[in-house]
């Protein structure tokens, strides 16, 4: 997992760094299941929540799926969408502008979520809304895809984009320097996820947990 900070030098430029930094594969059990059911149902429709990825683009499409793209963690912290502080001089943030202009989808509805590690890095008043709204937005049976960290401290936390692959790893990125927020624990993840039909947690080797989300 150290192997994720290393990168190409290209001065301090964000963009640049995330564009050209090596790629890793990571074995993935939750990826693994997923990708057959996309192999399998043609014309499902994907909302990918990480930096747009032309790779997984070219996958899903070659497969007869369509994708919408919504970088949720870039969104969040690179947006304005604050009105003030409170009493205590904290942010107070619009979740409802937020939603309304990363997550409004026209009426469409989707199969599936690759939400990847956004819930780790995105600010604290803006999870559960965009968890509620996915669950608005998707079809029944639909599947999240979702890694959560499970330790705030240490190399493995930096923000990554993950890249799809024809097998059963992902590619892992080292993408925008956004700090981590939160580490998920099991009992967190079902109170996000509440109402929701179910999930399937896959135990990983590294800092990450794996859980496919069922709406």
């Amino acid at each position: 997992m150290k192997h994720w900070l290393e990168r190409k030098k290209d001065g301090d430029n964000p963009v640049s760094a995330r564009s050209s930094a090596p790629r890793f594969t990571r074995y993935s059990g939750a990826w693994s299941t997923l990708r057959k059911r996309l192999e399998a149902e043609p014309g499902l429709r994907v909302i990918d929540a990480g930096a747009t990825s032309p790779t997984n683009i070219n996958y899903l499409t070659g497969l007869g799926h369509s994708v919408y793209m919504a970088d949720l963690v870039h969104d969040a912290c690179a947006g304005q969408w604050t009105r003030g502080n409170d009493d205590e001089g904290n942010p107070i943030w619009d979740a409802n502008a937020f939603l309304s202009s990363c997550l409004e989808f026209s009426g469409k509805t989707f199969d599936v979520v690759l939400l990847w590690t956004a819930l780790d890095y995105l600010p604290e008043p803006l999870v559960i809304p965009v968890v509620q709204r996915l669950y608005e937005s998707m079809n029944p049976g639909g599947a999240v895809l979702a890694f959560f960290h499970t330790r705030t401290q240490g190399e493995e936390t930096v923000h990554c984009r993950f890249h799809l692959t024809t097998g059963d790893e992902v590619e892992v990125q080292l993408g925008e320097p956004f700090p981590i927020q939160r580490a998920f624990t099991n009992r967190s993840i079902e109170r996000v996820f509440a109402g929701w039909s179910g999930h399937r947690q896959f135990l990983a080797k590294d800092a990450l947990s794996e859980v496919l989300m069922k709406r």
